[in-house]
């Protein structure tokens, strides 16, 4: 059974380890490749005494990060970026590896971290506060923004890296430090980029405190130990929707943040003006990319009655040719599942839609070649009569469900009836049907494109922010005020105390 060291010389990365490196290995959590099965390592969980002294080693540099200048606090960020451009390729193919994408996409994943350091850098010199006209003569009022503290980041397993990246980019440039609860299905990239982080730390020199940023390993026990700390202000949770609802209300108790990034169950309305040809591909694209489980994927699809016949046979002949197997391996666009719980779920909501009347085409099980234990399915099309029930699920498999739609509002109902709302997109090339989407009265997802697909997101916009937890996103725009507080600062340089009207007294 290959350990981590092994696992990780074999990718390039075990140079840049030290040599606390065996404190994460274990007998407790298993990094389970989804392409083969195999255990590739075997991971120490920590206990909640052990959780705990890691908060503590977080809030400790906290008091000592808060007071570095946020320009040099961008330069350890610019840092870390280097270090990732100098492994894109190790820990893109240890994502591929860990959490089953192609390697393409293992890849994609390690360039937004890099896109998302190259935007922090430039925003420790933008952490700007308004200033306010005050009512009171010789007076003037500005606000002033401060970090948080610690920063608690979770994570799911089907964006392994590139979600703490957000966060964390961020959190250190706003002053904060950060302690991370990976997926129990991908830690050991989570043991790579720590790894790197540190790196860059000891490059950047004595500025960095140590514990600025912490790792956990462990189940949803460890994740619970992280949300109820008095010492986390913040808790950045990605998942399932039943995980974000527990995560919300135990934060709620102690009138903590939480920032959700959940379900999406994901729309496109394709109307009669339509370019089929670019409709096409983003479709297979958004539907099918990382075999269906981002929560971007494309989920749920609204044709106009009068192409329906036009496209929907052209999506199947498509599907029919797509490369099912081995993410490692050149030409494969489709990766395995997770797991087989995964699998599992897929084969439940396409019993459902048979019996709802849905004609299934796809997902059966795949049998790859020295890869029998993975769970390789192809993706699958179901022309639904109506949006039935099982259209308001989001299950996390490569599932795309039609329905034929004859008016717009009609769709955009359609699109904006399921509880998740994260992203959503219509193909027109009719302007006032683009704007009738985009408005007050269209679609109510946090990401509304034209002519795009709803799966990806670019780093410079926050990540748009799903009717289910109402709240804004990490990544860019306005983002990093989430992770501060903001003070409001008024100053009286004149030589009078402006009182209530009528009152006066001497001293």
């Amino acid at each position: 059974m290959e350990t981590i060291k092994d696992v990780l010389a074999q990718l390039g990365l075990l140079n840049v380890l030290d040599a606390g490196l065996s404190a994460h290995e274990g007998n407790a959590v298993r990094s389970m490749s989804p392409i083969n099965g195999e255990v590739m390592a075997i991971l120490h969980a920590d206990t909640h005494q052990e959780a705990a002294e890691k908060i503590s080693r977080a809030h400790r540099a906290f008091h000592v990060w808060r007071m570095v200048p946020a320009p040099r606090r961008g330069e350890l960020v610019r840092l870390f970026g280097e270090e990732l451009r100098t492994h894109k390729d190790a820990l893109g193919r240890l994502v591929t590896m860990e959490a089953g994408k192609i390697l393409q996409e293992g890849l994609g994943e390690v360039q937004e971290m890099i896109d998302i350091c190259d935007f922090a850098v430039g925003l420790s010199r933008q952490l700007y506060g308004l200033t306010i006209a005050s009512e009171r003569p010789g007076h003037r009022m500005m606000e002033t923004w401060h970090p948080l503290g610690v920063v608690g980041v979770i994570s799911a397993f089907n964006f392994p890296v590139a979600v703490w990246s957000w966060n964390a980019a961020l959190a250190f440039v706003c002053g904060n430090s950060v302690v991370w609860k990976p997926s129990e299905k991908t830690p050991l990239t989570a043991v790579a980029v720590q790894a790197l982080f540190d790196r860059a730390c000891k490059r950047f020199g004595s500025d960095a405190p140590a514990g600025l940023s912490q790792l956990l390993i462990g189940g949803s026990d460890i994740g619970q130990t992280l949300v109820d700390d008095p010492r986390v202000p913040l808790v950045s949770a990605t998942g399932s929707t039943r995980m974000g609802r527990a995560v919300a209300q135990r934060c709620a108790q102690r009138l903590a943040r939480s920032l959700l990034e959940l379900g999406g169950n994901n729309a496109m309305i394709v109307a009669p003006s339509a370019d089929l040809e670019l409709a096409a591909r983003a479709i297979v694209f958004s539907a099918v990319g990382t075999a269906g489980q981002r929560c971007t994927s494309l989920r749920r699809l609204f044709v106009h009655r009068q192409i329906y016949d036009s496209l929907v046979p052209r999506l199947q002949k498509i599907y029919g040719t797509l490369a099912v197997g081995n993410p490692l391996e050149p030409g494969k666009l489709i990766g395995p599942l997770i797991d087989a719980g995964a699998f599992e779920a897929m084969q439940l909501a396409l019993d459902k839609a048979r019996a709802d009347g849905g004609q299934v085409s796809g997902g059966d099980r795949v049998e790859m070649a020295g890869c029998e234990r993975g769970y390789y399915v192809r993706p699958a099309l179901v022309e639904m009569p109506e949006q039935t029930q099982i259209m308001h699920h989001e299950t996390f498999a490569p599932i795309l469900y039609v329905v034929r739609y004859d008016a717009l509002e009609q769709a955009i109902e359609w699109n904006n009836a399921v509880p998740q709302g994260l992203s959503s997109s219509i193909f027109t090339t009719d302007i006032r049907e683009a704007e009738l989407f985009m408005s007050a009265t269209g679609s109510d997802c946090g990401i509304a494109n034209v002519n795009i697909g709803p799966s990806g997101a670019e780093i410079g916009g926050a990540f748009g922010g799903e009717k289910e937890t109402g709240g804004g996103r990490e990544s860019g725009s306005d983002a990093w005020k989430a992770y501060m507080r903001r003070a409001t600062n008024t100053v009286n340089y004149s030589h009078a105390l402006p009182l209530a009207q009528g009152i006066s007294f001497d001293i």
